[in-house]
């Protein structure tokens, strides 16, 4: 572990300290500033020569700052010739475009891919990806954590009985299945359509909820629409409580706000990317994931399997 190096951009440095409290090194110190006129400015200013490198920043909002931040970061380790470089991206944006779904539109996830390999990195360390098929869009060996172990010990704390989980959408069947069978509860299913990237029109519900306490799984919430939309309809189906335990608090434009006044009685995400002052709600929790990646970390440096840190995600 002597010749680990971890490096934080301005995106989510505490949780980058959390991390390194949890493996017991010291974040190495970059220059990530601005130029005049705006330009990201990044010096290295630790000797990385053969070292294997960690850079931890999730492509969170601001969305292209953020990125832009990450490829010249890693384009400045691969000319200092450290051994290897490791992105950590805890929040892999640019992930909703992974498929042509409709004429004439990008495959963004597929681009995002091909630039962190071109900037330099040799491997990428993420969390729960919007779609597992981005996986199959990098060239270079990616490692795929899942945030349900820690949510299910914040659950579990809390011993909820009559518990049913609930997938918002047909997508998200794959984990909500994994979460009931941790939890030994019922599973249902929210069959909606979207009208449009932002709006879905709820269509009934595949399962039973009436006289259950709910948690809705998901692997982001944005607007919070789909998500607010799904609680409605499950509370309307005579559902108790509804808990939505989602990975990545995106919470753009007025989502806290439409939360605050929905039926979901309260929403659980990650830190994988960092909650703003003006975004903190009583309705919403936040479980780290420091120490999952610290241990993925670990287990890279070592060249030790880190399967065994999702192996209850099952088909």
């Amino acid at each position: 572990m002597d010749k680990i190096v971890i490096f934080s951009g301005n995106a989510h440095r505490k949780l980058a300290e959390d991390i390194c409290k949890c493996l017991n090194v010291k974040l190495a110190k970059a220059l990530v500033s601005r130029f005049s006129d705006g330009e990201v400015r990044v010096k290295i200013e630790e000797n990385v020569r053969g070292k294997d490198v960690f850079l931890i920043q999730p492509t969170c909002p601001p969305v292209n700052e953020n990125l832009i931040e990450l490829l010249i970061m890693l384009d400045a380790l691969r000319r200092a010739s450290a051994y290897r470089i490791t992105a950590v991206i805890p929040y892999f944006g640019y992930a909703r475009q992974d498929r042509k779904d409709q004429p004439r539109v990008p495959i963004t996830a597929k681009l995002v891919a091909n630039i962190l390999d071109s900037a330099g990195a040799n491997r990428v360390l993420t969390l729960d990806l919007h779609a597992g098929q981005i996986q199959g869009f990098f060239d270079i060996p990616l490692d795929h954590l899942y945030a349900i172990n820690v949510m299910v010990d914040y659950f579990a704390n809390l011993k909820i009985n009559n518990l049913a989980i609930v997938s918002p959408d047909v997508g998200g069947i794959k984990m909500a299945r994994a979460y009931a069978k941790r939890f030994k509860a019922n599973l249902a299913i929210v069959d909606k359509r979207r009208n449009s990237p932002d709006s879905t029109d709820v269509m009934h519900i595949l399962g039973e909820v009436e006289g259950k306490n709910v948690i809705m799984i998901d692997d982001m919430v944005a607007t919070g629409s789909s998500l607010i939309e799904a609680a409605k309809a499950v509370k309307k189906a005579g559902a108790q409580k509804i808990f939505a335990a989602i990975t990545h608090g995106v919470l753009a434009a007025k989502a806290v706000e439409k939360i605050n006044n929905s039926d979901i009685d309260s929403l659980v995400i990650t830190d994988s990317i960092p909650l703003a002052e003006s975004n903190k709600s009583e309705k919403i929790n936040i479980v780290s994931v420091a120490s999952l990646f610290a241990e993925a970390i670990k287990r890279i440096r070592l060249e030790k399997s880190i399967s065994v840190l999702f192996d209850s995600i099952g088909g």
